[in-house]
């Protein structure tokens, strides 16, 4: 037995290679961004500032800082500023490696076994067949295809965003911070929803991935009509950031934990001949 499935795949059907190395490296990278958590919590443990650090009422950018002093009305000293940057980097870079290794095939059947990748299905062109027998038959990409190419492009946008705003820390100035957090919350929340809905009926982990979704993109409207102006913006802003980061990694265990199956049925498979 090749393959998953004995049935033929339809025509632009194909069962991706779920056991090399790179889907292996995709799926861990994506589900190691859990680091974060560890990171922040270890930084806040550090905080130097005149009032102990509140996740409530402080921003998570201000754990990054590299001064002490006041910034934006609010005082601000982080002595492991660079455990906190670094981490914003290395969660970024595990995005990035998930995009570029996880491929639109392998998100559209990591979660359920048996089940071909279909690129693209045969329509009616319109045109007459020289040989008369019909329309020439045209390729068009099938929906779930272009919503897994769609998650790759939204989870590397949120990964590029994450490494700027870990080596631009807000008290430097610059408008790339502020560009890159948006790039963290806009590409990993709406890759959360799309690849809950590419994974509907597929897992019961797509209903999680889509409430992820839909809880940063909530979040992040809330805090675009308030400017933020709210009682508690450290916690609306960690209901931008947190789900996507926990979003991201239980997709990423979803699909390590299909590779591994993957990888071990093959050995088995080996080792019986």
């Amino acid at each position: 037995m090749t393959g998953p499935s004995t049935a033929p795949a339809q025509a632009g059907s194909f069962f991706p290679d779920l056991r090399n190395i790179r889907a292996n490296i995709g799926g861990w990278a994506q589900l190691s961004v859990v680091q974060y958590f560890v990171a922040e919590a270890a930084v806040i443990q550090a905080w130097a500032g005149p009032e102990p650090y509140s996740r409530a009422t402080g921003y998570i950018s201000d754990l990054g800082a590299v001064s002490c002093g006041v910034y934006e009305d609010r005082a601000v000293c982080s002595p492991l500023h660079v455990l906190m940057n670094a981490s914003f980097v290395v969660q970024g870079l595990a995005l990035v490696l998930g995009a570029l290794f996880l491929t639109a095939g392998l998100l559209c059947v990591a979660a359920k076994p048996g089940v071909a990748a279909r690129r693209f299905r045969s329509v009616a062109s319109g045109y007459p067949n020289p040989s008369g027998a019909g329309a020439v038959p045209a390729r068009v990409l099938t929906v779930p295809w272009i919503l897994a190419v769609a998650v790759r492009v939204l989870t590397g946008v949120a990964g590029v965003g994450t490494v700027i705003v870990g080596l631009v820390p807000e008290d430097l100035g610059s408008p790339w911070h502020f560009a890159g957090a948006l790039m963290f919350f806009i590409g990993g929340g709406f890759a959360l929803l799309l690849l809950g809905i590419l994974w509907f009926r597929q897992t019961p982990m797509s209903w999680f991935l889509g409430v992820c979704g839909l809880l940063c993109i909530g979040a992040l409207i809330i805090g675009g009509l308030t400017g933020m102006e709210v009682p508690l913006p450290g916690l609306l802003e960690r209901f931008m950031g947190y789900p996507v980061t926990v979003g991201l990694a239980a997709a990423g265990l979803v699909i390590a934990q299909r590779v591994h199956t993957e990888r071990k049925a093959a050995r088995l498979r080996v080792g019986s001949r």
